[in-house]
């Protein structure tokens, strides 16, 4: 924070909307940001336009305490004070920013469990070799080229290629007649 945003006091505290939104256009994405481990249990949106209610309710009152920011660290307590009175109400538990976006990320990358299972199920219903040539193939997460794979599974290379087209068809032909629509590159 360099800017002391202070600067808008006198008229905030004189009742002057307009600076009221100029101070909150610099302080609404600090605030935003000191509630950022409460996003997964509370409503940080609501939690936040309460707490610049507030601000704006006690502002006449406030007595600043000679250090840049005083109304903008008001802000902040009055928000994280709100944010903790809606987990208590709510007895859910904050997360930590780090293990937010972790989860995020988990949750984005996740599949769909019902397309994970069809897969599976798919996948075991393939004859022995494709499913071994598909299984060696997917292993080895293209760290291995099909000549070596087709060698480790016992295979000419033309074999081998021949069972994991038969593999990629017979996979999507089955997920197919599961209602599951099937991109181009997995061979429909």
């Amino acid at each position: 924070m360099t800017v002391d945003l202070d600067v808008h006091l006198f008229a905030i505290v004189s009742g002057d909307a307009d600076a009221f939104g100029q101070w909150m256009a610099g302080t609404e994405p600090i605030v935003r940001e000191t509630l950022r481990s409460f996003a997964a249990v509370v409503d940080v949106e609501a939690v936040l336009q309460e707490a610049l209610l507030r601000v704006w309710q006690v502002a006449p009152k406030f007595v600043p305490d000679g250090k840049p920011n005083g109304l903008l660290r008001l802000g902040i307590r009055i928000a994280r004070n709100l944010a903790v009175s809606e987990v208590r109400r709510t007895k859910a538990q904050p997360t930590e920013a780090d293990d937010l976006e972790a989860a995020v990320l988990v949750e984005v990358n996740a599949p769909d469990p019902l397309l994970r299972r069809a897969i599976t199920d798919c996948r075991d219903k393939l004859p022995a070799k494709p499913r071994q040539v598909l299984d060696a193939r997917l292993a080895s997460a293209g760290g291995r080229d099909d000549t070596d794979l087709a060698t480790s599974v016992g295979m000419r290379l033309n074999t081998f290629l021949q069972n994991f087209t038969r593999a990629r068809q017979l996979l999507a032909d089955c997920l197919r007649k599961r209602g599951i629509v099937v991109d181009e590159e997995l061979g429909s």
